[in-house]
């Protein structure tokens, strides 16, 4: 095989809100971190043990942008992305090391009424109106950083006619 791959791809709940950083270019950085977890039965004790994974998520520019609109702590979330160690030095000048996620596409999976009762307290607010569609355009209009974005609780039937319907 003449290529290599680096592709990671997570489904989880966000630990936190997205924590923003901002450059003279214009540029911006959001990072979050994101729990997966795998769940099974010990087949020994017959217990049923759960691991949690956490991830740490690195979203750039436009897409940073919308992912701290949008997301809040808990929410389910899509992550397609690829690997990158990075090196830093802590305070005492030691060298240490963190993977990252860096963020490529993404697709928010908690559907907004649940998102928004959640974090207003149980309240009801007037949703924001913003298609699938406007939010797609902005993040592709800075095409380098997300591919698109969807919302998978907007759904659509008025293409379907009732003589298609198998009953």
């Amino acid at each position: 095989m003449a290529g290599t791959l680096n592709k990671v791809m997570l489904i989880g709940h966000t630990g936190d809100d997205v924590k923003m950083m901002y450059f003279e270019g214009g540029g911006s950085i959001g990072r979050f971190p994101l729990a997966t977890n795998e769940d099974y039965v010990n087949k020994s004790t017959g217990e049923r043990v759960s691991n949690t994974e956490w991830h740490n998520i690195v979203v750039r520019n436009k897409a940073a942008e919308i992912c701290e609109k949008y997301l809040k702590k808990g929410d389910k979330v899509y992550i397609e992305g690829r690997l990158k160690t990075r090196k830093w030095q802590d305070a005492e000048g030691k060298d240490r090391y963190s993977t990252e996620i860096q963020c490529i596409d993404f697709t928010f999976l908690s559907p907004k009424s649940e998102n928004q009762n959640a974090h207003n307290g149980g309240l009801i607010q007037q949703p924001e109106v913003q298609s699938n569609q406007n939010m797609a355009a902005a993040v592709n209009s800075d095409s380098s950083n997300v591919s698109s974005v969807k919302r998978p609780d907007v759904v659509s039937d008025h293409n379907i006619e009732e003589d298609d319907l198998p009953f």
